[in-house]
């Protein structure tokens, strides 16, 4: 009788790669999952020149109305927005005050706390999403110059990405995980994070992070900072080397987990400790350290109270913001406003901020925009910029599917499609072709004879026989929309025939859906204008 061979031993490292799979498909039976990634993908993988990029997040971040709201309430802080300054209320103008790496790791944190709404499991959500934004923050505020910090920010929130997703998609695992930590398990042991998350899952909390993060197609460079580096914290300044992201990273994440577990009198020391253990390689002091704190829970502070993001007094999440005291390693200092004064105290609810619906009053939303186009006019532009804003505006304030901006092309002489919002706008844009110069015997189609009358038309329904016989056959078969607005650009010359300069364009799905009142029509030929006073400042300067 034949003896079988013995099944060959599985190797450790396949061991760790089937744990990692089964744990993947179980996270992709939640439909958020699949989703987050996409999003993540999408808004980290900004690319090209700068404008485009800007182009390139608006769109992204405009297609959730949601994080849109969050996002305008969190640039509205303190923090963000200049004393004395107006409201800021387009995406757009957020990314030309606290530029656009500063907005993208903004909406890339509040699109963690999007997808992470569990009613069963919300306040140990809550803590790790604060830890993880405090983590973020700190490694800001001790960098020392803004690009770094942009950079640091991501670093240290994204270390903790094997983290959060344990917490919202297995949660029992998770409290598993903060039992072995905490010392409150059965067996009595205390392991360090890293061990306890290999013990429940098989592998660690950053091998699960890094195969996330590789599987979306985040950089090499992030991925290596969301691995913590090996062997002891360097005793040499690692002053331009890319070393020092993963060790301000590691650091970083000790100060959010000390300051979380730390009862204030004692964490001046604690934090004392963590200076002097990376001081020399990362050129920190105590008191830069100190005050790096301080300054990340005021941060930490102001998300909240704009996010509606309540945390229970005298829970562990309480810890990591302004409440009792304004710098942590000080304590004594009086204790300041009680967390009901600061909206903190209601236990209830999900994780998700209950905020209020997306505001639907047109008139405002139109007149905010103009506001911040204004002020962006009187300041160093770029045009691409305020065509965004103005798009943007009137995006949000239509409720469109999508907005155009054609701008003539002095070769052709015809209008072009060259920047575009909503769905499929980049693809729509490019079909845009509104010829200004007529042979003799021609008949304009629709969209010609708007710009050549300079008259801004509204059509209702464009299936209407009047009106769908005019319309230019790549509109008819390719963009097909039901109802839809037009604005044309018009350049008044001195002693010369005023110039069609572009034309704005914008859709909707349903015929007769684009209603529009006398005064929120004044105000969008406001936003026209601009688009013109925008141009003509270009031309000067």
């Amino acid at each position: 009788m034949p003896v079988s061979s013995p099944t060959p031993p599985v190797s450790t490292e396949e061991e760790a790669h089937l744990t990692l799979e089964y744990l993947l498909r179980r996270m992709r039976f939640k439909s958020d999952f699949p989703a987050l990634g996409t999003s993540i993908t999408r808004i980290q993988a900004l690319s090209g020149s700068e404008s485009e990029s800007l182009h390139t997040l608006c769109d992204e971040i405009l297609k959730d109305v949601a994080l849109t709201q969050k996002l305008l309430r969190v640039v509205n802080t303190a923090h963000y927005r200049r004393a004395g300054t107006d409201p800021i209320s387009t995406v757009s103008r957020a990314v030309s005050l606290i530029g656009l790496a500063g907005v993208r790791n903004l909406a890339l944190s509040l699109m963690l706390l999007e997808h992470m709404e569990d009613k069963v499991h919300a306040q140990q959500l809550k803590v790790e999403f604060l830890r993880t934004v405090m983590a973020g923050t700190l490694a800001s505020e001790l960098s020392h110059q803004p690009r770094e910090a942009e950079e640091a920010f991501l670093g240290a929130l994204f270390r903790n990405l094997g983290r959060l997703l344990v917490a919202f998609y297995l949660p029992e695992d998770a409290e598993q995980i903060r039992a072995l930590t905490s010392g409150e398990a059965e067996s009595g042991e205390r392991l360090t994070d890293a061990q306890a998350s290999h013990k429940v899952l098989g592998v660690n909390h950053e091998q699960l992070a890094g195969h996330v993060g590789k599987s979306w197609g985040l950089p090499d460079g992030l991925l290596a900072c969301m691995r913590s580096p090996e062997g002891r914290v360097p005793t040499r300044s690692l002053a331009a080397r890319p070393e020092r992201l993963w060790w301000l990273a590691s650091m970083a994440n000790q100060m959010a987990q000390t300051m979380l577990d730390t009862e204030p009198v004692q964490l001046g020391d604690a934090l004392n400790d963590i200076a002097r253990t990376y001081g020399a390689a990362l050129d920190v002091t105590s008191g830069e350290v100190s005050q790096a704190a301080g300054r990340a829970r005021k941060r930490l502070t102001e998300l909240t109270q704009a996010l509606n993001l309540n945390v229970p007094a005298r829970s562990p999440g309480e810890r990591l913001l302004d409440t009792y005291y304004v710098d942590a390693p000080n304590s004594g200092q009086g204790e300041g406003p009680s967390p009901d004064a600061l909206g903190l105290g209601d236990d209830s609810g999900t994780l998700a901020p209950e905020l209020p619906p997306p505001a639907v009053d047109t008139a405002s939303i139109l007149s905010n925009g103009i506001q911040d186009i204004t002020n962006s006019l009187v300041e160093s532009f770029r045009l691409n910029d305020v065509l965004q804003m103005i798009l943007e505006t009137m995006l949000r304030a239509l409720h469109c599917r999508r907005v155009i901006f054609c701008l003539r092309d002095a070769r052709t002489g015809q209008l072009t499609g060259r920047l575009g919002l909503g769905e499929g706008a980049d693809a729509v844009s490019a079909l845009f072709k509104v010829p200004l110069v007529l042979r003799p015997g021609d008949t304009p189609d629709l969209f010609s004879a708007v710009c050549l009358k300079q008259v801004d038309t509204l059509i209702a329904d464009a299936s209407a026989p009047n009106i769908v016989n005019r319309l230019p056959t790549w509109f008819r078969d390719r963009v097909q929309a039901p109802t839809f607005l037009l604005l044309p650009l018009v350049m008044k010359r001195a002693g010369q025939p005023d110039m069609v300069l572009g034309l704005i364009y914008a859709d909707k799905g349903q015929v007769d859906s684009l209603q529009i009142s006398d005064k929120e029509l004044s105000l969008l030929r406001t936003l026209r204008n601009q688009a013109v006073m925008a141009f003509r400042q270009a031309a000067s300067g």
